[in-house]
């Protein structure tokens, strides 16, 4: 996340920074080797098909084969976990599921007749087929299937392939697969990187092509997606997991440093940015999460991201503190102030909210708020948002037009199609006109 220049120098009200990040490139750049790389895979694969997955598989991620779960593999996954962690996933995925129904009871189907004889409409009609992929590395992102798999089954999804990279017995991780089992997944390949996404999108796990790939990665899967965009779908293009929070001198220091770096931890280029119209908070703030940094396990990660993508900024006041925000554009926000709800009202640009102190990213982030923590990043949220059901459904609209309606649109193409010099554009509605008129 950074600030747009052009954006800061017509800004009204002024600003000043605690910290500012340590490194001045954007988080979410693309590596030139990464593209090369994916490119590279993609193209032998699709040239060489299985022969080539299972190499990249071999050389990747030492497997000797690509095995599917069985249905009862899947079943029973939750039955090697211990209880609470069950119970977790399966609160997760009913929370999930629930949020995507509700959002799909309101995507209506309609029709309508915009004058006499001129009828419209829209159909929500679900996508054939869904690839996702169901990351398991060093932190496995137990909710993404929450996200993608049974966001998609609500969408009324017929099949939904999960592709998940082995572990280091070779086997699937348990909470990623009963994560998918709860969420409706219909097949599980235990396949990993760039190869899993090819093999869905080129169909080589016997079974046709899937049309729309889902699901986080690093960015060598990011790259694959967005390389293999237009061939299918995608969700969208995420890159370093982001956090921003929004505070005033009503918020506690303590939970702002918390809140900030449990999204660092996510990975060392993951920026977390402080906007606040306290310096008072703001200094207190920096300390505390060195503080914090001090006893955290993955301290590691979470100081290099705070060093190198971590901001500190002090607005003189609330205008000029959303509008910073607004700039930002943040995969995640939060907003802890005396007046929550001006700020609700006023930001435009964000990937989801979580208002108030009792509110946190990873409340969604596990899937237990029930909305979907995919999300845009590096400023997507400008132009997008994250996704949710409606993604999975094509809004098909038609039209049926009645002969007393004809006379009217037929004119009106034939007029445009005149000046465009289109005759068999022109054709199609003039043939009609003097049907219209033979049979009238």
């Amino acid at each position: 996340m950074r600030y747009t220049p052009s954006v800061l120098e017509h800004l009204s009200g002024r600003y000043s920074f605690v910290k500012q990040p340590g490194v001045d490139a954007p988080a979410a750049q693309r590596d030139p080797k990464v593209v090369e790389t994916v490119s590279a895979m993609l193209l032998d694969i699709e040239r060489r098909g299985m022969d080539a997955v299972l190499e990249y598989a071999r050389r990747l991620d030492r497997q000797e084969s690509v095995p599917e779960l069985t249905a009862e593999q899947v079943r029973t996954s939750g039955e090697r976990l211990p209880a609470d962690l069950r119970a977790a996933i399966e609160l997760g995925a009913e929370r999930t599921q629930a949020f995507a129904r509700v959002t799909r009871e309101h995507l209506a189907d309609f029709e309508t007749e915009l004058v006499p004889g001129l009828v419209t409409g829209v159909k929500h009609v679900p996508v054939g087929r869904v690839g996702a992929y169901l990351p398991a590395g060093r932190f496995p992102l137990t909710a993404s299937a929450f996200m993608s798999v049974g966001v998609a089954k609500v969408a009324g999804v017929p099949t939904v392939l999960a592709c998940t990279p082995p572990q280091p017995d070779g086997g699937a991780n348990d909470a990623v697969v009963y994560a998918a089992a709860c969420s409706g997944v219909d097949r599980v390949v235990v396949l990993g990187g760039v190869q899993a996404l090819a093999a869905m999108a080129f169909g080589l796990l016997d079974d046709a092509p899937v049309d729309m790939l889902v699901g986080a990665g690093n960015a060598f899967v990011a790259e694959a997606k967005r390389q293999l965009f237009g061939r299918v779908a995608i969700d969208l293009l995420a890159g370093p997991s982001e956090v921003a929070v929004i505070a005033d001198d009503t918020a506690d220091a303590e939970l702002v440093a918390a809140d900030l770096l449990g999204q660092a931890e996510h990975g060392p280029n993951s920026p977390a940015a402080l906007v606040t119209t306290s310096r008072a908070l703001g200094e207190a703030v920096a300390p505390e999460v060195e503080r914090q940094l001090e006893t955290l396990a993955t301290a590691e990660i979470a100081g290099a991201a705070w060093r190198d993508y971590g901001s500190i900024t002090v607005a003189d006041d609330r205008e000029t503190a959303a509008a910073l925000m607004d700039d930002l554009a943040p995969e995640h926000l939060e907003v802890l102030t005396a007046d929550d709800a001006w700020y609700h009202d006023r930001l435009r640009n964000y990937g989801s909210l979580f208002l108030g102190p009792w509110s946190t990213v990873a409340y969604s982030d596990k899937g237990m708020a029930g909305t979907n923590h995919t999300l845009p990043t590096a400023g997507g949220a400008k132009h997008s948002g994250g996704l949710s059901v409606a993604r999975f459904l094509k809004p098909l609209t038609y039209q049926r037009v009645a002969r007393e309606a004809t006379h009217e649109l037929a004119d009106a193409v034939d007029v445009i199609s005149a000046s465009e010099g289109m005759a068999a554009h022109r054709a199609t509605a003039t043939i009609r006109l003097g049907r219209q008129g033979a049979e009238g």
